[in-house]
């Protein structure tokens, strides 16, 4: 049975792998033809020059087999998603992906004939000239319906280019440029359509070609052809009605299976006594969806993240197995054995989950939209330091010297965190929290973090022999640090909202910060991070300990504060 899911898994992943692959080529596709029209801005002839060298790589018999390959694969495969969906009910930017992509057929289905079929047919030429005038002039309606394909087309390739790439390390940073750049492209095409017809209608224009030549003969081989016209009727209502009639299969499909499943159901209960009754074979998550309760899903049900997990009450040893994808990311984040991605989990029988990421109740937003979402998960290094002996320190001072010791503590934690390039967390008494490898790589953000705590215990130093003579006994601090998955988002309530980290690395942190006062060092890390970081750990001492919660020792190194500038691969 194991085999059986492995090989599925594999054949889904290909299959999106496939989509994928067609929607990049026919992305490309249209925004080299956008640029071309945007090359009108400059002149009729710098975007004539310009669709030629388009012609040459997507009018020959490699490029047209691979356009037309591309689109008909990423139909059939996006019609068969659709078919396999077990619930439409989706986060509004699946829906409008969905929509906007069963529009594209509709809209730019008569500029595919007006060009491609009639220019093979009739031997008319499709030139800017030919074409700008027949849209701008002759039609001006067309012309309209044609911007509102470049907007269509345009906005439906971003959100998938969008849903590809939002969980690269790399995007956050890039996507105000792609933003920009995903804008400005389909305005200066349609700045560029403009222009060249503004150009074309003025009277004193003098073409390139004849283009009065190319529409007489177009007028009496096309227009005034009964013949041509039947042929045409008859290829455009063929390629209408097989678009229909694919799309109508996958509707009667789906009500057929419907009123199959209607009589096979299964209950899925939550902890505030919802019951909702699905269809066997729909995931946990889409029960959620169904039933209208906000259910967080990071990667949007790929399996891809650990934010939709429950928590199996019932009999969960009798559940179908994990798949490999599911498998490896319950083992990333050490689940129970009765611990599930809901957006995997297919149950056969009745069940109770409790969803172990709960949406806030105070949230105004709508269920089962992406923004219910806490957050993103990813690979970050974590860092918790705390001042040592910190009440012996204070019960001997007033009030106001405490707030001055605790500001220049604070003061230069904060600084060795932000110029390590990482973030502060949160401060909390007389501890602090920091995050790294946010915006860069976990081997950089492990590195940052590193470069930060040698930092601060190289100040805290300082600190106390400025202090000496005022303090009763010398200053310490404690730092211990650990990288892994946690969930990274803006967390809190009402207007107390901040950018935090939760999970188990985050735990696994803060208890190597106590392990530093035990093991009676400057800072304490685990084996990952100095991995991560390429550290030179020769002549460091390294202990295991058991951590609470993680089924196996973990492996740390103990740095005292006269070895806290390990020497590092790459720079911080």
């Amino acid at each position: 049975m194991a085999a059986v899911a492995d090989t599925s898994i594999f054949t889904e992943r290909n299959i999106r792998r496939a989509r994928l692959g067609a929607g990049l080529i026919m992305f490309l596709f249209v925004t080299l033809h956008l640029s071309n029209h945007a090359l009108g801005l400059i002149s009729v002839g710098a975007a004539e020059d310009g669709r030629r060298l388009f012609m040459m790589l997507w009018r020959n018999p490699v490029g047209t087999v691979a356009l037309y390959g591309a689109i008909l694969t990423h139909m059939t495969l996006a019609l068969r998603s659709l078919y396999i969906r077990r619930s439409l009910v989706m986060p509004k930017g699946e829906l409008a992906q969905i929509a906007l992509g069963l529009a594209i057929p509709l809209i730019i289905m008569d500029h595919v004939i007006g060009t491609r079929i009639v220019h093979e047919l009739f031997h008319y030429s499709d030139n800017y000239e030919t074409i700008v005038s027949l849209l701008w002039i002759n039609s001006p309606s067309s012309g309209v319906r044609q911007a509102l394909a470049v907007v269509v087309v345009w906005t439906h390739g971003c959100i998938g280019l969008h849903f590809w790439l939002r969980y690269r390390p790399w995007y956050q940073a890039f996507s105000p440029l792609l933003l920009a750049l995903a804008i400005l492209l389909p305005v200066l095409a349609l700045l560029g359509f403009a222009e060249m017809g503004r150009t074309i209608a003025e009277p004193a224009y003098e073409g390139l070609v004849d283009t009065g030549h190319y529409l007489q003969n177009l007028n009496r081989r096309y227009y005034s052809d009964p013949e041509a016209q039947r042929q045409i009727a008859l290829i455009r209502a063929g390629l209408y009605s097989s678009f229909s009639l694919a799309l109508l299969s996958v509707v009667l499909a789906r009500s057929l299976r419907k009123w199959k499943e209607a009589t096979d159901q299964i209950a899925v209960h939550y902890p505030a006594g919802e019951t909702i009754h699905v269809p066997r074979g729909f995931t946990v998550l889409e029960a959620s969806r169904l039933g209208g309760l906000p259910h967080y899903s990071v990667c949007g049900g790929k399996g891809q993240c650990s934010t939709c997990r429950v928590q199996i009450l019932s009999d969960y040893e009798s559940l179908p197995p994990p798949d490999k994808m599911e498998q490896t990311t319950l083992r990333r984040i050490n689940a129970a054995p009765d611990v599930r991605l809901a957006c995997q989990l297919r149950p056969n029988h009745d069940l109770t989950v409790v969803p172990l990421l709960i949406p806030a109740t105070e949230a105004t937003l709508p269920a089962n939209t992406q923004e219910t979402s806490p957050g993103r998960e990813r690979d970050i290094a974590v860092l918790f330091c705390d001042m040592r002996n910190f009440t012996a320190l204070t019960e001997p001072r007033l009030p106001f010297d405490i707030v001055f010791l605790l500001n220049r503590y604070f003061a230069l934690v904060g600084k060795a965190v932000e110029q390590a390039g990482g973030r502060v967390d949160k401060f909390i008494g007389d501890g602090a929290m920091a995050l790294f490898g946010i915006n860069t790589s976990p081997e950089e953000g492990c590195r940052q973090a590193l470069k930060a705590a040698a930092t601060i215990a190289e100040e805290i130093e300082k600190l106390g022999h400025e202090l000496a003579e005022e303090l009763s006994i010398p200053l310490q601090i404690a730092i211990g640090i650990h990288t892994g998955p946690a969930v990274v988002g803006t967390m809190g309530y009402g207007r107390v909202r901040s950018l935090t980290a939760v999970g188990d690395t985050v735990n696994v942190a803060s208890r190597l910060e106590h392990a530093a006062k035990e093991f009676d060092v400057a800072i304490v890390v685990s084996e990952p991070v100095a991995e991560r970081a390429g550290a030179d750990m020769t002549g460091i001492e390294s202990h295991e300990i058991n951590v609470r919660g993680r089924a196996l020792p973990l492996k740390v190194f103990v740095i005292p504060k006269d070895k806290a500038a390990l020497p590092l691969q790459g720079k911080a």
